[in-house]
């Protein structure tokens, strides 16, 4: 249903689980990592400078956060799902144009491209790499929901205010009902994470984690 009580449409729709799945978004080594390519060539200095806030939100709160989505979400049956930056190349001849303008190439099986170890795949989970902001244009996401019979999308991950901010524009506009787990999505400085927020609310129903696994816990 994406009704409330008095027949009105809305986005405030509790998930079903068996008709949902979580999607993390780049919580990659390129991206979340500090031997990641990303921040490989910066010394410390600039590295701290830069980012020292946002790796420190990363390890104290963000991915702890992840962590728990994930075991609930598995144990609520939720299909659990990720998706990274990586070209399907080595050199990257098929990544975007944006890309290739922003200098990223995460090569096809390289250590950047997988997944952190904090939040590993399972064996069964599906992985999909892309090489664009949005998911939903440089991989066959959409086909892959419909066949799962996926209508409630849970989207967390890095970096809010670009490839989450893209997921949730693109699976609205493709039909689905979009939860974003406000707490375990992190972009590069709290300014910029809180204004994202804001501005991406029209589109998603926007909840904490303990809402959500308090959410799921009522489906046991």
């Amino acid at each position: 249903m994406t009704q409330n009580k008095t027949g009105v449409l809305t986005r405030e729709v509790p998930l079903v689980p068996t008709q949902s799945g979580l999607l993390f978004i780049d919580v990659q080594n390129f991206s979340a990592k500090r031997e990641g390519a990303e921040f490989a060539h910066l010394s410390d200095a600039e590295f701290r400078k830069s980012y020292g806030w946002f790796f420190d939100e990363l390890g104290a709160r963000v991915i702890p956060n992840m962590q728990a989505l994930q075991a609930g979400c598995r144990a609520a049956g939720v299909e659990v799902m990720y998706t990274t930056i990586e070209s399907l190349t080595k050199d990257g001849r098929d990544r975007s144009l944006d890309y290739k303008i922003t200098g990223f190439n995460v090569p096809k099986g390289s250590w950047d491209g997988k997944v952190i170890d904090e939040i590993a795949p399972g064996d069964d989970e599906i992985v999909l790499p892309k090489s664009s902001s949005s998911v939903f244009v440089s991989t066959h996401i959409d086909y892959l929901l419909r066949n799962l019979g996926i209508r409630q999308i849970v989207l967390c991950g890095l970096i809010t205010d670009q490839c989450v901010e893209s997921a949730i524009r693109d699976a609205c506009d493709l039909g689905y009902l979009v939860t974003q787990v406000t707490d375990a999505c992190l972009t590069y400085t709290p300014e910029r994470h809180d204004h994202s927020l804001r501005t991406i609310k029209g589109y998603c129903r926007q909840v904490t984690t303990a809402e959500l696994l308090a959410e799921l816990a009522g489906h046991g």
